[in-house]
Order: structure tokens, then sequence, then C-alpha cells
């Protein structure tokens, strides 16, 4: 299903996205690693090589492109590079994030500036110079990693600057399905029910106790496999949740998902 198709995927160096470059480089997916680490951070762990590595060994052929999607022209490189190595792009994975948890008063101008650079800029820069090879692929798609759109107030009150720009890429992502319809070009968000395991949400959210309540990047893994295996035509305009999808393919029992077997999980702070 997967064998030989190109995924560009952005912030691939650890976590959700390179969990999700693991699976798909097991059925033989070409995967560019568009994300910025190129040397190891002890808190975070992982590089664009370290990466390629178990990409490789996963079974995938991999190509390592220092990235930082807040610059245009670092994206069109990538992209070119990508394509020159591989002959297209089949898919693409909006993945890279920044997160800011704090309310108005406590929100830098960066850190604002920050955020929105990343999850919705680059989100649409990384999109829009990958479009004229999405329109060639016989199924492409676009995934998206961020929240079901709900504007009750209390989303919305806790950290405003950053819940608008994960809703702007949810939004930027429905917009896609519509825009790009007559090219079968499927585009989707996915998010997880319960936290995952992942760097940030150790070093961020709320330390070691917070990662034994949540569950492995597996989880999203696996969803995004079966997202991106659907014919476009037919997958497209979507909010998923993980387990949701999941369910539709018949898992019934998630607990092998779990960082700690029987832990009381923690539900993601947007659901």
């Amino acid at each position: 299903m997967f064998n030989n198709k190109t995924v560009f995927i952005t912030g691939a160096s650890r976590g959700i996205g390179k969990a999700i470059a693991l699976r798909l480089a097991k059925e033989g997916a070409n995967i560019i690693i568009a994300a910025k680490s190129t040397e190891e951070n002890p808190k975070l762990g992982g590089t664009i090589y370290s990466a390629a590595a178990e990409i490789e060994a996963a079974g995938g052929k991999a190509l390592a492109v220092q990235t930082d999607i807040r610059y245009e022209e670092q994206i069109i490189a990538a992209v070119a590079k990508g394509v020159e190595a591989f002959g297209g792009i089949d898919i693409v994975i909006n993945n890279a994030s920044a997160i800011q948890l704090t309310n108005t008063e406590q929100t830098d101008t960066k850190r604002f500036d920050l955020i929105h650079s990343i999850n919705v800029r680059g989100t649409f820069l990384v999109t829009k110079h990958c479009i004229p090879y999405l329109k060639k692929s016989a199924n492409a798609h676009i995934l998206t990693l961020s929240p079901p759109l709900n504007l009750h107030p209390k989303w919305l009150g806790a950290h405003v600057a950053y819940t608008i720009s994960k809703y702007n890429m949810s939004m930027l992502a429905l917009g896609w399905a519509e825009e790009f319809k007559e090219h079968s070009i499927a585009s989707n968000t996915l998010w997880p029910r319960t936290t995952i395991a992942t760097a940030a949400v150790k070093n961020l959210l709320g330390g070691q106790a917070l990662i034994d309540r949540s569950r492995t990047t597996d989880i999203i893994a696996d969803a995004a496999f079966h997202i991106l295996g659907k014919p476009s035509a037919m997958c497209t305009g979507n909010n998923f949740i993980d387990e949701d999808v999941l369910r539709t393919e018949g898992v019934t029992d998630f607990s092998g998902y779990a960082v700690v077997p029987g832990a009381n999980l923690q539900v993601d702070l947007f659901l």
C-alpha cells in the first residue's frame, strides 16, 4: 500500500512524527524528514539523522533535510530535495508544532509570533509547496496533527493564543479538503483521545507523572496508517480522533497502547 510512496513529514526527528514515519517505513515508504534537529538535545532526544537511520532499519528509505518551517526558502529546498531523491510526493504530514499554554498576559509577543509562524504559517507553506506534486499522485493525502474544532469558551479561555493556532491548523485542513476535492487530494486532521508520551508532554505539561497516564505514540501512528491507506476521494474533510479511527478498523482493546498498563489515562486537553 505504501511501498515506494513518498511521505513529507515535518518535525519527524522524534515523537509522533517519527512514530508515523516508522509505521509507514515498515510498509516500504520513502520518508522525507523535514525537521530542525541536527544535534541531540538531551531533554528531547533524536535528530533528523538518527530518525533516518531508524526509518531505514524499519524497511523504508529516508532523506534527512534540516528544515525550519518558519522559513519559506527552507521549505522550498526540502521539497525540491525530496522530489529529486524520490520522484514526487504522495503524502504530506503537518506534524511540526510549537506549544504555549499561557494566558493572554503571560504570553510574550515573541512566543505568540513563534507558535503562529510554525503552527499556522508553516503548515500553510509546507502544504502549498507540496500541492503541485500531490496533484500528480494516485492517492494523495494531507494529514494535519490538530484538534477537532470546538468553540466552547473553556477551550479558548485557558490559553487562547495556542488554541487559535491549533484551530487554525484544523481550519486549513478542512479548507484544503474542499479546495482540492476536484484533484482527489484528501485532507484530514488527527488528534489523540489521551495525552501521548512525548518529550513535550514530559518537559512542558506534567513530567513523568503525566507520561505514566499517557499512551504511546504507536496509537497515533496506527491511526495515521489507516487514514492514509484510504482512497483519497472517499476520505477527506474529517477531524479524526485516534481511538475512533482504530475502533472503525475493529480494534476493541487499547490496553497495549498505555505507557503504564491499567493506568487511569489523562484525556487530552482539547477533548
